[in-house]
C-alpha cells in the first residue's frame, strides 16, 4: 500500500473521495441496470456492471495521468484543443446519432469501441481552461472590453452556440461558471453583466428561430418547453419519471429497502444514469441520500483547501473552473430526482453509468490534483507558455 502511495501525488482526501465514490457506484448501478436488461431488452446486468468498472478504471488512469503533467501545460493545452472541439462540436450537431431509439444529436459513437463519447462535456472541461489562462493572463492589466470580445467571448460563444441545440442544460451550467470564474477573475462586473444580457438575448433569439423553422432543430425547443410544463403541471413523459422517483424515495424511508431491492427501478427510464439518485434513497433510505450528499460537499470542501494552497492566479482560476461544475452537476441530478428542479439529463458524477460523464470528470479531477501537486509552479512559467512548446515536447 506505501508503494502505491508513494506514486499518487496532490490532495490525498480528494483520491480517497473519488475511490468511496466509485465503489460505492457498483451495487446501484448494478441494481438499476435491470430496467435495461428486462424493461428495455439490452445486455445483462452483470454485463452493465462490467462495463461500469471498466470504464472507472479507465477513469482513473487518466486521473493518475493527467494529475502527473504540470497544470502550466493545460493553459497552453487549452488553446491548441479549442479548434479541434469547435470542429469535433460541429461534426456531432451535423451527424448527430441515435441511442436506444431516441435522437441523441450531442453523442458520437467512437468507432472499434461501442462507447457513445458526448463533445459538449470536452468542450466544457477545455472551454474553462481557456478562460482561466485568459483572465490570468490579463490578471494585471487593464481590461478593454472591444479586446476582450475578440479574444474571450468569440471562442466561448462560438462553442456555447454549437452546444446549446442539443443541450441547453449542459449549455447553461458551462455558461453560468464561466461567469463565475469571470468575476473571480477581476473581469469588470458592468462588463460581466453585458455579456449576461447577450447570453438571454441570444437564447430568446434562438429560440425564436426554432420556433420558425421547426424542421430545422426537430423538437429541441419543444423538449425544454414540455420539461417546465411537466415541472409545473405534474403532467407528460417528464413527470411520469419524476412521479416514479417520487415514490423511490418515499419508499426508502430512513433505512431503505436493501441494496439491489428497489422496485422503481422498474419503471425509472433513466434509472442507472439520470435518476440513480432516487434508487440510492430508496434502496438506503435517508441515511444514504444524506451521506452521498455529505461526500460531494466534503469534496467541494477540499476544493477549497487545494485553491488555499494554490500559489498561481492560474492555478487558483482552473481549479475553480472544473471543480465546481461537478458539485454544480450533482447537485443539479439530485434536484431533479427530488423534484426541486426540471429534469435535465445532468448525471451523477463518479456514480451514474456513462463513459464520457465519467471520463470528462476524472480528467478534471486529474486536474485539481495536478494544482495541489505542484509547489514550484510560478506565475511567470504559466504566462510566459506557449501552446507549441508542448507540441515540441510532445515531439521530442
Amino acid at each position: 500500500m506505501k508503494a502505491v502511495f508513494q506514486h499518487i501525488k496532490g490532495d490525498k482526501t480528494i483520491w480517497a473521495i473519488v475511490a468511496v465514490l466509485a465503489i460505492f457506484s457498483f451495487m446501484p448501478v448494478y441494481s438499476a441496470s435491470t430496467n435495461l436488461v428486462y424493461v428495455v431488452g439490452s445486455g445483462s446486468t452483470l454485463g452493465y456492471l462490467v462495463k461500469h468498472m471498466v470504464l472507472l478504471i479507465m477513469g482513473f488512469a487518466i486521473i493518475y495521468g493527467v494529475h502527473k503533467i504540470p497544470y502550466r501545460y493545460f493553459s497552453g493545452g487549452s488553446v491548441l484543443m479549442l479548434p479541434i472541439v469547435i470542429i469535433l462540436l460541429i461534426f456531432t450537431l451535423a451527424q448527430g446519432t441515435t441511442i436506444g431509439g431516441a435522437n441523441a444529436s450531442r453523442w458520437i459513437r467512437i468507432p472499434f469501441v461501442g462507447i457513445g463519447f458526448q463533445t459538449s462535456t470536452l468542450a466544457g472541461l477545455v472551454l474553462m481552461v481557456y478562460v482561466a489562462r485568459y483572465l490570468a493572463r490579463n490578471k494585471e492589466k487593464a481590461i478593454v472590453f472591444k479586446e476582450s470580445i475578440l479574444q474571450l467571448w468569440l471562442p466561448v460563444s462560438l462553442v456555447l452556440l454549437l452546444i446549446l441545440p442539443a443541450n441547453f442544460s449542459t449549455t447553461a451550467i458551462i455558461f453560468t461558471m464561466i461567469l463565475i470564474i469571470a468575476f473571480v477573475g477581476g473581469y469588470p462586473l458592468k462588463y460581466i453583466g453585458f455579456i449576461l444580457g447577450a447570453g438571454i438575448i441570444a437564447l430568446s433569439f434562438f429560440i425564436l428561430i426554432a420556433k420558425a423553422f421547426p424542421d430545422a432543430m426537430p423538437n429541441r425547443v419543444q423538449t425544454w418547453q414540455s420539461r417546465i410544463d411537466s415541472f409545473s403541471s405534474s403532467e407528460g413523459k417528464e413527470a411520469y419519471q419524476v412521479e416514479k422517483a417520487k415514490i423511490a424515495i418515499a419508499t426508502g424511508g430512513p433505512i431503505g429497502v436493501g441494496p439491489g431491492k428497489s422496485v422503481q427501478k422498474n419503471f425509472l427510464p433513466q434509472s442507472s444514469s439520470d435518476f440513480i439518485y432516487a434508487i440510492i434513497v430508496e434502496e438506503y433510505g435517508l441515511i444514504g441520500a444524506i451521506l452521498i450528499v455529505f461526500i460531494y460537499f466534503l469534496l467541494l470542501f477540499r476544493v477549497f483547501v487545494v485553491l488555499k494552497k494554490t500559489t498561481t492566479i492560474f492555478g487558483t482560476l482552473l481549479v475553480i473552473g472544473v471543480g465546481l461544475p461537478i458539485i454544480f452537476q450533482a447537485t443539479i441530478n439530485m434536484a431533479v430526482a427530488t423534484n426541486l428542479f426540471p429534469v435535465t439529463g445532468q448525471t451523477l458524477p463518479l456514480i451514474s453509468s456513462g463513459g464520457t460523464s465519467i471520463w470528462m470528470t476524472c480528467f478534471a479531477l486529474g486536474m485539481i490534483l495536478s494544482v495541489s501537486a505542484s509547489k514550484e509552479e510560478t506565475e511567470e512559467d504559466i504566462l510566459d507558455d506557449n501552446p507549441l512548446d508542448i507540441l515540441h515536447e510532445t515531439i521530442d
